[in-house]
């Protein structure tokens, strides 16, 4: 087959997830898959998923060049002799400046490479897939897709921290993060649901990162995520909201360093520390451990708080819609959620909501559950990129 493909790349902090499209108007899935487990402790898998086949092969990397080299060793199989047209390649944060679909030059890199900092978990292995897939494919087009950019139609109050102004000039804002999969999610409540295309939207990203966003008329207009990935809900091993008197505590009378509260915040916290366990929901779900139990607490009732802001953010609710590995997957999750929220007329059918049903509400305000698909917004992208290029 010698026809054109499109390749996407999903950096996170553990795993690498990809897809192959056929270049077109809407892009056709070819292939997907992932490499998780990116860990010194825990055994890597390779997972290709293709024309309802799904291999899983056991491999040697424990980080992100190996996962990129292993995805690259199945090329022939994954592209079926095509030539790799363009790569999309996710990448967290953009700042104010990168605000589409840009095409990833050197100056792009290098000014993304100073962004690192904002998202310490993601940034890095974004920009080094980033420069392996330039390595690899150097005739293709690098599009870079931001998880900020969906969010830059937040209001002024929605953005700014209540710190000096000079702060806010030189980009300490909340940015917000998940804006693929916001994106996708908008885009099908457009394609499937229009009569809420205009409606009030809280959209819960729910999985090992977390957070929720409000829309209205297809914008974001706030977001529980901030100047970095780490606010809002708690998630697999980040804290989320914290008072900032806690870290001048650790600094100031603990002796913590930069380092160690970075590594505590970002990597030890969230469901993994208030477990004692592990960061996976499916592992707390099944547990009798009292702190699993008390994780999930935690977790729902930060949910419930963040939808009530939410809906204030919005001045009311059409529907709202579950997302991401949590929210298309944990019938507990969501039914804890949404149990005694008919005040906001949220009510639930439970048999539904254990099928993972499209729609599972049963009150004035729709509940959905939808899947994600942030691969298919960088292979519109980089599409969109290629057919302006001829």
């Amino acid at each position: 087959m010698s026809d054109a493909v499109i390749l996407t790349l999903n950096a996170g902090s553990s795993s690498i997830k990809f897809a192959v499209y056929a270049q077109g108007d809407e892009p056709a899935l070819r292939a997907s898959g992932q490499v998780e487990n990116l860990s010194p402790t825990q055994q890597t898998r390779l997972i290709v998923e293709r024309d309802g086949d799904e291999q899983v092969t056991n491999i040697d990397a424990n980080d992100h060049a190996g996962a990129l080299d292993a995805i690259l060793d199945k090329a022939d199989h994954l592209f079926g002799g095509a030539t790799v047209a363009g790569v999309g390649h996710r990448i967290v944060h953009g700042g104010t400046e990168f605000v589409a679909p840009t095409e990833l030059t050197p100056e792009a890199i290098a000014a993304l490479r100073t962004l690192e900092p904002l998202a310490p978990l993601h940034q890095p292995h974004n920009l080094d897939c980033v420069e392996a897939a330039i390595a690899a494919f150097p005739d293709a087009a690098q599009i870079a897709c931001f998880d900020t950019a969906f969010h830059r139609t937040h209001p002024f109050v929605n953005d700014t921290f209540a710190l000096p102004r000079q702060w806010f000039d030189e980009g300490v804002r909340r940015y917000g993060f998940h804006g693929l999969s916001y994106d996708y999610i908008t885009s099908e409540i457009v394609r499937t649901e229009p009569s809420l295309a205009h409606g009030r939207v809280v959209i819960a990203h729910l999985g090992n990162g977390a957070s929720m966003c409000a829309v209205k008329d297809g914008r974001s207009v706030g977001s529980t995520m901030g100047f970095t990935a780490l606010d809002g809900l708690p998630m697999g091993t980040r804290c989320g909201q914290i008072d900032p008197g806690v870290l001048l505590y650790m600094m100031q009378h603990k002796g913590m360093n930069a380092d160690q509260i970075a590594d505590l915040l970002y990597r030890q916290s969230g469901l993994k520390g208030l477990s004692g366990l592990t960061h996976d929901m499916r592992t707390l779900e099944q547990s009798d451990d009292p702190q699993a139990r008390e994780a999930i607490d935690y977790f729902v009732f930060r949910i419930r708080r963040e939808l009530g802001g939410m809906s204030a953010v919005l001045s009311g609710l059409d529907a709202l819609v579950f997302t991401g590995g949590i929210g298309e997957n944990s019938a507990r999750v969501r039914r804890e959620v949404c149990s005694g929220m008919d005040w906001l007329c949220i009510a639930v059918d439970e048999a539904k909501n254990v099928e993972n049903a499209h729609d599972i509400g049963t009150g004035r305000v729709r509940v959905m559950v939808v899947p994600t698909n942030e691969e298919l917004v960088m292979a519109r992208a980089v599409s969109a990129a290629l057919s302006a290029s001829h």
